[in-house]
């Protein structure tokens, strides 16, 4: 069961979500302006007080209005010693943040798949490739075959001159190989280090199942330390569907180690979770499945369409959940003043049980030219026993949270851009805490980096190393 908060906050009103007061240079529920801005522009933002804009590492781009293999929009980040590696639909980049108000690109390898969603291990990446490549990509210059998904690995060991040295293909093609009936890309991943066997595990992740049933799960990978080269498929994850019936592929997943070893699957209108390892059974090439989390509309009727889950993170303690829904692919403005409040919330449950304990819903209304959800996010490592979420929701920008007391979340800061125009898919791709700053990816400027100044994160942990949806220990 959900172990009560040690420190539970005191708010003026149950319903009401509050902010710092003091902290706020703007209302939370104040409308935008009308004036355009360039989402990695400081000057075209409205920041809370505590939120301290300290550098950028640039990188322009577009999402509409560009031929699908000539777009580098940027993605998704993690993060090895000084060092980010910034996702981008075209490679990735590593960037030098040693000094964080001044990120400097050392290299920008380029790899012609979409999404592009990565993960890092000491000098090993692994990038994902999300759909079916046409004719002509390129991959650090060598031809990928027609219709090829999957991942390719690459080794950093020198930052400005990284080496492609493999891939492994989830393709119908590459299926076949398997002895399977079809394949499928990888949207996104998530690394477990199993140390004791000199090992990664990765689990892929596909988003959407199109039809094919074998996408409907989570594909299992095996990096071996000594010979990443020789990556490998080994295995499957299925899914189970809720109320609603059958379910699809997960569009990001977490994990736990340490005490708890729980995976979760943001997976379609069902949210799997499973344990993988320890007393709770289960491993990490089989993971267990526990139970599954649906969330209902604010008339309490069950939702399965317009909108999926999206991301999950655990609590350092493995107690709480945290799960953010995804309504039109990401796209749509869907966190208007009107727009039901599960478009826009992120909701909190039990680890153990799947039980709802509350929910945090984006206070601040955003236009009808934004782009926005509750999107990537990861959760401050602190040992106080407060629960504090750092998150970037597109359009809306970057926002912390305590959730210490679940039931009544309270806004900490935020950085919220003005709305793109003309209309286009911008602004907070993924939003993470590391080492006592506030990383941004921007989809269309590049990496932005933040420093908050709030009571609630002091003492937080430093870490040698970060792949934001995996958490390599508990903290009691």
């Amino acid at each position: 069961m959900y172990r009560s908060p040690r420190r539970l906050l005191v708010v003026a009103a149950a319903a009401a979500l509050l902010i710092t007061p003091g902290a706020a240079l703007a209302h939370p529920d104040e409308d935008h302006d009308d004036t355009p801005g360039e989402p990695g522009s400081y000057s075209e933002r409205v920041s809370t007080q505590n939120m301290h804009a300290l550098g950028h590492s640039e990188h322009p781009a577009q999402f509409f209005g560009v031929p699908s293999a000539e777009r580098t929009i940027s993605s998704d980040i993690a993060f090895w010693g000084d060092l980010a590696i910034h996702g981008n639909y075209d490679g990735f980049r590593i960037v030098d943040i040693s000094a964080p108000g001044n990120p400097k690109l050392i290299s920008h390898p380029k790899c012609n798949g979409d999404q592009g969603d990565i993960v890092v291990w000491n000098d090993i990446v692994v990038r994902s490739w999300n759909s079916p490549a046409p004719e002509g990509r390129q991959c650090m210059g060598e031809p990928v075959p027609v219709g090829f998904e999957g991942v390719h690995l690459f080794d950093i060991g020198d930052p400005a001159n990284p080496q492609l040295i493999g891939e492994v293909e989830f393709s119908e093609a590459g299926a076949a190989t398997r002895g399977t009936a079809d394949g499928c890309g990888s949207h996104t991943q998530t690394v477990a280090p199993d140390l004791d066997n000199n090992r990664l595990i990765i689990y892929s992740n596909n988003s959407s199942g199109g039809g094919r049933p074998i996408c409907d799960t989570m594909n299992v990978l095996e990096v071996p330390l000594d010979d990443p080269a020789s990556a490998a498929h080994i295995g499957y994850v299925p899914l189970t569907g809720g109320s609603l019936g059958s379910n699809n592929g997960c569009h990001d997943a977490s994990v736990i180690l340490g005490d708890v070893n729980k995976l979760a699957c943001a997976s379609g209108h069902a949210a799997n979770v499973f344990s993988i390892g320890g007393p709770g059974g289960g491993s990490l090439e089989n993971p267990l499945f526990l139970y599954n989390i649906e969330e209902s509309d604010d008339a309490g009727n069950k939702v399965g369409v317009g909108g999926r889950w999206h991301s999950a993170a655990f609590t350092w303690d493995g107690e709480v959940l945290a799960l953010g829904w995804e309504p039109g692919g990401g796209a749509g403005a869907e966190c208007e003043a009107d727009d039901p409040a599960i478009k826009k919330s992120m909701f909190f449950y039990d680890a153990n049980t799947g039980e709802k304990l509350g929910q945090w819903t984006l206070p601040r209304p955003q236009t009808d030219k934004e782009n926005c959800t509750i999107h990537n996010y990861n959760m401050v490592p602190l040992r106080s026993g407060k629960y504090v979420v750092v998150g970037g929701h597109y359009q809306a920008g970057t926002w912390a949270v305590d959730f210490t007391d679940p039931a009544n979340p309270t806004t900490i800061g935020f950085s919220d851009p003005s709305p793109l125009e003309p209309a286009n898919i911008g602004g907070a791709w993924s939003t993470y805490w590391y080492n006592n700053f506030i990383y941004e990816s921007e989809i269309q400027t590049g990496l932005n980096v933040f420093r908050l100044s709030d009571k609630r994160t002091g003492g937080a942990m430093k870490l040698d190393h970060l792949n934001p949806q995996t958490q390599e220990f508990s903290l009691p």
